[in-house]
């Protein structure tokens, strides 16, 4: 690997924490609080066409997330469900932004590796609030030269934090666990990244194609990064 690499970015949920599996059972919840109006796999269809028209608006993280049950227990209900079931609803949301923040095996170990040879960064999409909290009870601030949390994660977004960091794109990685969030732009932009799969992921992030490009890695886990540095 390129050997003038100075910024190295970390997506946060599913990178550096647990994250996805927690949405999973929340929509698990909802989608059973539904069932007496429809099958629970077809709210889960629903919940998600809810999301994908209302991300220009939301953007992503849990409250979103929550604005978007509301909703789609308002349409599959056509108006007449009950406050009770609203409020259990916003509950559901409630307790995913209160869950523990569980570190990813070698999280700790790999950054304390990288710090002080590499400027180390977060580069995460999601809610402001909810991202900082995550940050601050994970313990890792400390390991962060900066903080980044990103509206969405497209190639402009990227170049203007490079842009912020005065980072050019040969001297920046990426290690995230969403090909098409943490990994195409970056390469587009001409910077280097690693993929670090992670065994579940939000269907809007799954992307298929096997990819290969002289600046990409394909790592089994975050310490693996350590080999080609």
């Amino acid at each position: 690997m390129n050997n003038h690499i100075m910024t190295i970015a970390f997506d946060a949920d599913d990178t550096l924490w647990i994250n996805e599996p927690y949405f999973q059972e929340a929509e698990k919840e909802f989608c059973a609080l539904l069932e007496d109006y429809l099958p629970q796999h077809s709210v889960s269809q629903e919940l998600f066409k809810t999301e994908m028209k209302n991300l220009q608006l939301y953007g992503y993280g849990v409250k979103g997330f929550m604005l978007c049950m509301i909703e789609t227990v308002s349409r599959i209900s056509e108006g007449t469900a009950s406050m009770q079931l609203i409020n259990r609803t916003i509950e559901i949301g409630q307790n995913l932004l209160q869950k523990p923040i569980e570190l990813l095996d070698g999280v700790t170990e790999t950054l304390n590796a990288l710090k002080g040879k590499y400027r180390l960064v977060v580069a995460t999409k999601g809610d402001l609030l909810d991202q900082e909290r995550k940050l601050k009870n994970s313990g890792l601030q400390e390991y962060f030269h900066h903080i980044e949390i990103m509206s969405d994660k497209k190639e402009s977004d990227y170049q203007k934090l490079l842009k912020h960091l005065d980072c050019k794109p040969e001297q920046f990685l990426m290690l995230g666990n969403s090909i098409k969030s943490d990994i195409l732009p970056v390469l587009e932009i001409g910077g280097f990244a690693a993929h670090i799969p992670y065994h579940v992921t939000w269907t809007h992030e799954q992307h298929e194609h096997h990819l290969e490009h002289k600046n990409f890695m394909e790592l089994k886990s975050i310490d693996e990064v350590l080999k080609y540095l």
